[in-house]
């Protein structure tokens, strides 16, 4: 039912129309409706009359839209003594054409540095101020390709980082084998853009100065790979063409890469050990309490000693054994031997015993906590681990007790094949081959051993 206001009423006259004028409104339900608008509809609204140009320029208007936009504070604006619609107007011009990217790397850059400002302060130290845009330009200019808008974005905020060790994009240490990987600036990595068959138009994101390795981001889509796809290469040393290069995909886009490793970082998945970032991943799950004694593991995949063709897949886990501060002292006890069940991705099984860990027998007393890596390989597309430790108790020796080690899994990242790959190994028809439980091997780094000088192989069966 409508409402029909020009009927009269018994004993009344026709209503007289009331005209309004914007400028008979109050202010205060006008700006709550402009508080609404984003700053393209404001700015149009700056253009209907005197009033609303008066009030689309209210100074909370744009507070909101800089912190939205930009994540400005009152603190920004003071250092430039300007309004916050100019300030705003500042950064628009600045950066306005990253804006569908900006404040989700910002976010990401903030919460990074705000991590590592309390853990690991000198790889803040590190990081290089942000990027002109016309130095981007005469990249771009330099290598004849178009960087992605995102990357671009990240770049103004910082460019990269200096070349040192540890890196910003986090590290790995097993026996003499040791990654560590800077994210290049811009000028580094354009001087690593590549054209040679097999990598055209491929531009290097990190470097490891021990092992050469670098993640590469794909700046056309060519050669089997999407645009802004981003890998680890990897040669197909069963191709005759020499230029065949295999791929392990780390990420769809820079903003997608560099936000997922930010959220481990920052969520502590990925560990900081001595003041470095190491690449384990830990699964929550992957915790088993045996009486007073708790086992965690966690993995990591080393493509820079993998491969897909032939299939070796090397994955590194790390072991944290810790007993409960609650345990009596008489729980006391000495690890004797470990034993392994592992089952590959075609549910063949091998099973594995030997002494110790790493060469070691530890001892576990209330609150101890024993940490070691060790590492494996296999030849399927993933494979899981369990099995249990087997201890005595150290006021009677004849009391032996098992210890649950629980089941983890180390799948092999995505991975692209090369245009020249072998066309009877795929990655549906790996061959089946044994595992190797290393726990005999040493890992040098969580010991203390120099390994940063040289970038060894593990060797597959230790």
């Amino acid at each position: 039912m409508g409402w029909d206001f020009g009927a009269k009423t018994p004993g009344s006259k026709m209503a007289a129309s009331v005209e309004l004028s914007l400028n008979d409104l109050p202010s205060d339900p006008l700006l709550l409706i402009l508080s609404f608008l984003d700053f393209r509809d404001l700015i149009s609204c700056s253009f209907v009359s005197r009033r609303l140009n008066d009030l689309s320029s209210h100074n909370p208007l744009w507070k909101g839209l800089c912190l939205k936009h930009w994540l400005l504070t009152e603190s920004d604006r003071s250092q430039r003594s300007v309004s916050w619609r100019d300030l705003f107007r500042e950064f628009y011009a600045e950066l306005g054409r990253y804006m569908d990217h900006y404040i989700t790397l910002k976010r990401a850059w903030d919460a990074l540095k705000a991590y590592l400002d309390q853990r690991c302060p000198r790889m803040i130290a590190s990081l290089k101020e942000g990027a002109k845009e016309e130095e981007l330009d005469a990249i771009e200019a330099q290598i004849g390709c178009k960087l992605p808008t995102d990357y671009r974005c990240s770049y103004r905020i910082h460019n990269g980082q200096k070349l040192v060790v540890p890196g910003l994009m986090g590290s790995m240490a097993l026996s003499n084998h040791y990654r560590s990987e800077d994210l290049l600036d811009i000028e580094t990595a354009a001087g690593g853009f590549q054209q040679r068959k097999g990598m055209r138009q491929c531009l290097p994101l990190t470097f490891c100065f021990h092992t050469g390795l670098s993640q590469y981001m794909a700046l056309e889509a060519t050669e089997g790979r999407g645009r802004s796809e981003i890998f680890y290469h990897c040669p197909d040393q069963m191709a005759q063409d020499p230029s065949a290069i295999d791929m392990f995909i780390t990420g769809s886009s820079f903003t997608e890469w560099f936000t997922s490793y930010v959220h481990n970082v920052v969520t502590g998945e990925y560990p900081i050990i001595r003041d470095q970032i190491f690449r384990y991943v830990h699964d929550k799950q992957c915790v088993a309490t045996t009486g007073d004694i708790t086992v965690s593991v966690s993995t990591s995949f080393l493509p820079e000693l993998s491969s897909v063709h032939p299939p070796h897949f090397f994955f590194t886990y790390r072991i944290r054994i810790e007993m409960s501060q609650e345990a009596l002292p008489e729980s006391a006890c000495q690890l004797d031997s470990r034993y392994w069940k592992i089952t590959n991705a075609n549910g063949n099984v091998e099973e594995v015993r030997g002494p110790g860990v790493v060469g070691e027998f530890p001892v576990m007393t209330p609150g101890k906590v024993h940490e070691y890596a060790s590492c494996t390989t296999f030849s399927t597309t993933s494979e899981f681990m369990e099995g249990h430790y087997t201890f005595h108790r150290l006021k009677n020796k004849e009391e032996v007790f098992h210890v649950s080690i629980p089941r983890f899994h180390m799948v092999c990242p995505p991975f692209r094949e090369s245009m020249g790959s072998a066309s009877d190994v795929t990655r549906s028809s790996f061959r089946e081959d044994n595992s190797s439980d290393t726990d005999d091997y040493d890992d040098g780094e969580l010991r203390g051993i120099n390994i940063g000088d040289q970038a060894g192989r593990c060797p597959r069966h230790i």
